[in-house]
C-alpha cells in the first residue's frame, strides 16, 4: 500500500505544488491534459504561497504585539521599549482563487494517473508517487488494553489497528485461571457478566485475530477491582 500522494504539512504541500507547477508542462501534452489544468494549478500554487507568507508574517507580528501588550500591562525588565512595527503591505497580491486547493490538487493527480501515458517515472518527477507503506509485522502485534467499571459492566478498551478482531480471556479469581470470554470486532468490549456479591479482582488478557487466526503476542494482563 502506498501513502497518500498529497503532502499534509503546509511547507511540504507548497513544495509539492511548486514542483508540479514547474515540471507538469513538460508532460502535459503526453498526458492529454488541457491548458486549463496547467494555468489553474499554477494560480492555486501562487496564491497558496502568498497566503502562507501572509500567515507566517502576521503570526510573528501577533506574537510581538502579545509580548508588547503584556509588557505594557504588567511592566518588567527586558524586551523592546517601543511598540512593534506594523507589517508592511505586500508588494503584490496574486489573483485570489476559490477555496479548495487541496481537493483540486487531488482531482488533478487523479487525472494525471488515469492517463495511459502515466508512468512511475513521471509520478516521481511530479512528486506524486506516494512512498510504499511498510506492512505491519503481524508476529509482533500486541494489544494494549484498558479497563474501567462502566455502570454494571466492565469496559475493555482496545484499538484494532491491522487486525480484524480481538480474542479476550478473563480470570475472575475463581481458581480456573484464564478462560475464553469473547471475540470482539468493534472496540470497545463490554463484559456484561453480573458483578459478584463479594469484592473481587477480574483480570483480562487478549490477542489479536486476523482471518480467523490468532496473530501477534498476548497483551499484558490488566485488572479491575470490583467492590460490594
Amino acid at each position: 500500500m502506498k501513502k497518500d500522494p498529497v503532502a499534509r504539512n503546509d511547507l511540504a504541500l507548497l513544495a509539492q505544488c511548486e514542483m508540479i507547477a514547474t515540471n507538469l508542462p513538460a508532460y502535459a501534452t503526453a498526458l492529454g491534459l488541457p491548458a486549463t489544468d496547467l494555468t489553474g494549478h499554477a494560480a492555486d500554487t501562487l496564491y497558496m504561497r502568498f497566503a502562507h507568507t501572509q500567515y507566517d508574517r502576521y503570526g510573528k507580528v501577533a506574537q510581538n504585539w502579545t509580548s508588547w501588550k503584556n509588557l505594557v500591562r504588567d511592566g518588567g525588565d527586558g524586551g523592546s521599549s517601543s511598540a512593534p512595527a506594523h507589517p508592511a503591505a505586500p508588494a503584490s497580491v496574486p489573483p485570489a482563487v476559490a477555496p479548495g486547493i487541496v481537493p483540486r490538487l487531488r482531482a488533478l493527480i487523479r487525472r494525471i494517473k488515469a492517463s495511459g501515458a502515466y508512468s512511475v517515472a513521471i509520478g516521481k518527477a511530479l512528486g506524486i508517487e506516494g512512498a510504499e507503506e511498510a506492512a505491519p509485522e503481524l508476529d509482533t502485534l500486541q494489544p494494549e488494553l484498558e479497563t474501567a467499571v462502566a455502570g454494571d459492566k466492565v469496559r475493555i478498551g482496545w484499538t484494532r489497528g491491522a487486525a480484524d478482531a480481538l480474542e479476550i480471556h478473563v480470570d475472575r479469581g475463581e481458581g480456573k485461571g484464564f478462560v475464553f470470554l469473547a471475540v470482539d470486532s468493534v472496540p470497545d468490549y463490554f463484559d456484561t457478566t453480573p458483578f459478584p456479591a463479594a469484592s473481587a479482582v477480574w483480570k483480562y488478557k487478549a490477542m489479536y485475530r486476523k482471518d480467523d487466526e490468532r496473530i501477534g503476542q498476548w497483551s499484558a494482563v490488566v485488572s479491575v477491582g470490583l467492590g460490594t
